[in-house]
């Protein structure tokens, strides 16, 4: 609402391990969800996604859970494949539509939220699955966990 006084906060590189670990604390309250940020739990997320998909939520719950789970798989690519957050450039925002991304090992930037909003948008998920993006990305990027 114009003039309430509250701006939406843009998210940064800095910010995304702490926002990650806190969807992680929020999601497995009293459940047993397997998110330890390794590369089989992306296995998860895709069922949590497909979950979101077929749940009644609202919008914003669905956004901000959205944004949760993009956050966790850049994570796990942090923490498995040598990748590190970086704030996207002009450019990189346009063609992503996101603000953070992963720069790789390889150096290529890559968009884990975005990866998720498609997955979100793919009623079938399997082109779009978490767990084959990480299982396909170029072999020289991976590195020992």
């Amino acid at each position: 609402m114009a003039g309430d006084g509250q701006q939406k906060r843009v998210p940064r590189a800095e910010d995304m391990r702490h926002i990650a670990q806190g969807f992680v604390e929020r999601v497995t309250v009293g459940q047993r969800l397997p998110l330890d940020f390794s590369v089989k739990s992306l296995r998860v997320v895709d069922f949590l996604v497909d979950d979101l998909r077929s749940g009644e939520a609202e919008e914003g719950a669905i956004a901000r859970n959205l944004f949760g789970l993009g956050a966790y798989v850049g994570e796990v690519l942090v923490r498995n494949a040598g990748a590190e957050w970086v704030d996207l450039d002009a450019g990189q925002r346009g063609y992503f539509r996101q603000w953070v991304g992963v720069r790789m090992a390889d150096g290529m930037v890559r968009s884990p939220l975005g990866k998720v909003s498609n997955r979100y948008e793919d009623e079938g998920g399997g082109e779009e699955s978490l767990e084959r993006y990480y299982l396909t990305l170029p072999r020289g990027v991976r590195v020992a966990a």
